[in-house]
């Protein structure tokens, strides 16, 4: 076999673990990130509210030390999920990722001054008819992240009581 035909056949094998590589790393990261989210798969469909930022968190890559960050890590092969943040007298978002950590929808307190409260579906799932606000997932597997601004211990205790009353659930359990 000729030195150019090696090369080719190099070149050839090196792009193609190239775009293997491109294409797998957003869902193999985000389903480790699923993983650890959700205690290994034993918490899913509910938020986790953990606690207080510091130094030593390294659940989120570089956490703010004055967000009140909660975490819910879906699964729609049940049903529709009802997703709700309560509202917040300071900057709130609520942000949904899908299982290749595509961002398919994000709404803030301005947008939502009132709180977030949507239903998530996937692939054709019926939402209930008194649905306000629909967000469809490209795929059954993802992350919801809510991100509420509580620079001081005071201001995360009041975020930590707002957000008891989340929802994120399966419709009908």
């Amino acid at each position: 076999m000729s030195v150019w035909k090696l090369a080719l056949i190099a070149l050839a094998a090196a792009l193609a673990a190239h775009l293997a590589t491109i294409f797998a790393a957003p869902y193999v990261l985000m389903d480790a990130a699923m993983e650890r989210i959700s205690r290994d798969g034993t918490v899913v469909n509910q938020w986790l509210h953990p606690p207080r930022t510091s130094e030593e968190s390294r659940r989120v890559v570089r956490p703010s030390p004055d967000v009140a960050y909660s975490a819910c890590v879906y699964d729609l092969r049940e049903g529709p999920l009802h997703v709700t943040a309560s509202a917040w007298d300071d900057y709130m978002s609520v942000s949904v990722f899908a299982d290749n950590s595509d961002n398919i929808f994000v709404q803030n307190d301005r947008q939502a001054p009132n709180g977030v409260d949507f239903v998530l579906v996937h692939g054709g799932q019926e939402p209930p008819s008194t649905a306000a606000q629909i967000v469809e997932s490209p795929s059954e597997r993802g992350i919801i992240l809510q991100r509420r601004l509580a620079p001081t211990a005071e201001r995360f205790e009041a975020a930590d009581a707002a957000r008891s009353d989340d929802v994120c659930e399966i419709i009908g359990r």
